[in-house]
């Protein structure tokens, strides 16, 4: 097992209390396993991929751990994590296009990166090099500004210098947010091709596009209002979902050919609760369309079938 959290807790920290944003996440993630994490806007996707390599205030830990190849990371100590950082795991961070220094040369961040890690830059050169005629950038790059760059090449040049030290872990978020279509698919096939390379053991890929993920992810995990709803394959999630949360996530997706006369796209209907009080039991049961009195209690996240983990009610009857 390449990663393992268990019962990990975050809060923000505002002037009005604590935003309940992540509580109590388990999950694991396999060697060579690219995992989806998907949702609507606010459910603790950013924040949970953020507190793995740099919680900082407003975040505040509550509780839970981490373990990375059977270390632990110590997450709650941003010291301590500079040891781990971009070596052992790493990120794409979301806006990844405006992450590099505007007034540096991008040969010089990468040697200041290097540096920072006790790496030494002349020697690393070559396998930079051939990084970058991998995502068919210039060796040119090395002498320009970020600014010269375009978004696409941007993104592509974030990519080689976060998995430069060949990380365990990647964490890459929103990172074909801001990309045309064709740009799109040209990141997501390299993502697959670094962790092919070995480049990374494995990723969790956060998005809100989850066509994406269908074409790159081993397994999708979905979350609600800071909460773990259901973890599976690909294709059970997409084909088979359980949660009722992430049926109606699936059924608002578009299909291809299907005219809108045919078939009307529909929506989840509601919004997600604040989560500076957050409700008690299931967070989803005031929009869900099968919620019941038991729903009123917290339902645990369990695996129901092998490598399939919902946390639902309704599915725990089933398989009673």
């Amino acid at each position: 097992m390449s990663l393992q959290v268990e019962n990990l807790t975050v809060y923000y920290q505002t002037l009005r209390g604590d935003v309940h944003a992540l509580e109590s996440t388990t999950f694991g993630i396999a060697d060579g396993e690219i995992m989806g994490l998907a949702g609507e806007s606010g459910c603790g996707k950013s924040t949970l991929g953020n507190s793995l390599i740099l919680l900082k205030p407003p975040m505040r830990f509550v509780g839970g751990r981490a373990e990375l190849d059977n270390e632990e990371l110590p997450i709650w100590d941003m010291e301590k994590m500079n040891n781990f950082r971009f070596k052992k795991i790493s990120t794409i961070p979301q806006y990844a296009m405006n992450a590099m220094n505007p007034i540096r040369k991008i040969g010089k961040m990468v040697s200041e990166l290097l540096k920072s890690r006790k790496v030494d830059f002349k020697s690393t050169l070559p396998e930079l090099k051939r990084r970058l005629d991998l995502v068919e950038l210039s060796h040119d790059v090395l002498n320009m500004y970020p600014i010269e760059l375009s978004g696409g090449m941007k993104q592509r040049m974030v990519m080689v210098l976060s998995t430069l030290m060949n990380p365990s872990l990647l964490i890459a978020d929103e990172i074909t947010s801001a990309l045309d279509v064709s740009t799109q698919k040209a990141v997501a096939e390299m993502l697959v091709e670094f962790r092919d390379r070995e480049f990374v053991k494995s990723m969790i890929v956060i998005t809100h596009d989850i066509s994406i993920l269908y074409q790159i992810a081993d397994s999708i995990m979905i979350m609600y209002a800071g909460k773990l709803a259901e973890k599976a394959s690909t294709e059970v999630i997409i084909n088979s979902p359980r949660h009722p949360y992430t049926k109606l996530l699936i059924s608002s997706l578009p299909d291809i050919g299907v005219k809108y006369s045919q078939k009307k796209l529909t929506g989840i209907p509601g919004k997600p609760p604040l989560l500076l009080d957050p409700p008690t039991g299931c967070r989803f049961r005031e929009r869900c369309p099968v919620a019941f009195e038991k729903c009123l209690n917290e339902p645990s996240f369990i695996e129901i079938e092998k490598d399939h983990f919902v946390a639902c009610w309704k599915e725990f009857e089933k398989n009673a």
